[in-house]
């Protein structure tokens, strides 16, 4: 190595086949994901409507409790054993959905457990790719990695347009839609083998020999191991006193994003008044999840080189956006409604990318996955909490109450533009040691 750090070696690396290995497994986890999370919405809006409330809000407090959970664990014994126990919960759950949909206790039970994993993977996902991408390319690793969610909720709501002009029965529908799931989870699942564990963890834990292999195999690079002497171990509660301000903007950034999302890609069409029916929730999923896949290839050219800018044009785009769907949901044209969705869904997209960059670099290694997990638990108290109330208000209020958030998000965007530290182009251990 030069005498450079593992994690000097890790930053400077050439993107290779190692990258594009672990790149390629956090993709098709997330892609996963996007499927699995949309099953709950597309199978109630087939089966019992009226069960929407209570099953959505079940499902994120689950999601809640298996980030704040499976993260801690993930700084505790590894982001690979728990990236694996979140796919066995998940693996066990869809499978006896498939045996079980028509019960409505279940419904809402198994679709938890699977929130559960899914939100356990967030803390290892994040941190696995954050602490092995070259810095240069970190942010659009991260970016184009969860972005295979949008993938995965758009195919699986388009199976559910094809499955239900096809087919009739709506039971056939469901069972062709949770077959597609298990194929999916059959193939993502191969892929977990090759998931290697976090070089930058295995240090903190004094495993200097696991971490240079590792780093040999996927850096290509060759030497005496060193460890930095800006790493050490920190404890949660001193990274909370010491980088208050991150978590005050990010919480506020991650809240206003992932509930909005939910709001405008799921929920809206279960409201009170939709204009458009309940029967077009997969074409709402379909198209909001098409725009927001399509939003993260058109950030490529700003992730790794304005942080800050990035995160701000995302929620001043996103909150005008949401204001043109409110308008056309108002106006009750449809096609301009769903032109306004898909455009706001590629600046929650420009959103999410950034956050989640934002999430994996700004905090120490060591509790790097519980602080994700921290924060992605609120999105899901939150997220309940508006989908219970959903159940009390009119569309238009509800897509109002969108826009409201969003607004939120934009102050907290231009709070960090103006305060925040720049993060594109640095490297963890740096960030670490930044004051702001």
């Amino acid at each position: 190595m030069s005498g450079q750090s593992i994690m000097e070696v890790l930053d400077h690396a050439a993107w290779r086949g190692g990258h594009w290995r672990l790149f390629s497994i956090v993709s098709l986890n997330y892609l996963l994901d996007g499927v699995m999370f949309s099953i709950a919405p597309l199978v109630v809006f087939i089966i019992s409507p009226e069960y929407y409330p209570v099953i959505f809000a079940a499902n994120l407090l689950a999601e809640t409790i298996g980030a704040i959970v499976l993260g801690m664990l993930a700084d505790r014994v590894g982001r690979r054993l728990m990236f694996t126990v979140a796919l066995v919960i998940e693996v066990a759950a869809l499978t006896l959905l498939f045996f079980l949909y028509t019960n409505i206790i279940a419904l809402a039970v198994l679709t938890s457990l699977m929130t559960f994993g899914i939100g356990g993977e967030f803390g290892a996902a994040y941190s696995a790719i954050a602490e092995f991408s070259p810095k240069r390319h970190r942010g659009k690793a991260l970016m184009l990695a969860t972005n295979f969610w949008n993938v995965g909720a758009a195919m699986i709501a388009g199976l559910a347009l094809v499955f239900a002009a096809i087919y009739e029965d709506a039971f056939v529908q469901v069972e062709y839609l949770l077959a597609s799931a298990l194929g999916t989870l059959v193939v993502v699942g191969l892929t977990r083998v090759g998931f290697p564990e976090s070089p930058r963890w295995l240090l903190l834990k004094d495993r200097e020999s696991e971490a240079l292999r590792i780093v040999e195999r996927v850096a290509g690079a060759s030497g005496e191991a060193r460890l930095s002497t800006t790493t050490r171990e920190v404890s949660l509660g001193e990274a909370i006193a010491r980088y208050r301000f991150r978590l005050i903007i990010l919480a506020v950034i991650t809240v206003a994003q992932y509930v909005t999302y939910g709001m405008m890609a799921y929920y809206a069409p279960y409201a009170s008044g939709f204009a458009f029916g309940i029967e077009s929730a997969p074409l709402v999923i379909f198209t909001a999840n098409l725009g927001a896949s399509v939003g993260a290839f058109l950030l490529i050219p700003l992730i790794d080189r304005a942080r800050r800018l990035a995160v701000l044009l995302a929620f001043a785009g996103g909150f005008a956006g949401s204001l043109a769907v409110m308008l056309a949901h108002t106006a009750a044209i449809a096609a301009v409604f769903y032109a306004a969705l898909f455009i706001t869904l590629i600046f929650s997209e420009w959103a999410w990318a950034s956050l989640s960059t934002m999430q994996s670099e700004l905090f120490p290694t060591g509790v790097r996955a519980s602080l994700v997990g921290f924060l992605t638990s609120l999105t899901g108290v939150s997220g309940a909490l508006v989908v219970l109330y959903e159940a009390q208000i009119p569309a238009q209020t509800f897509l109002l109450l969108a826009s409201v958030i969003w607004l939120a998000g934009l102050l907290a965007a231009l709070a960090w533009r103006v305060r925040g530290v720049e993060s594109a182009g640095r490297s963890v251990e740096e960030l670490e040691i930044t004051a702001s």
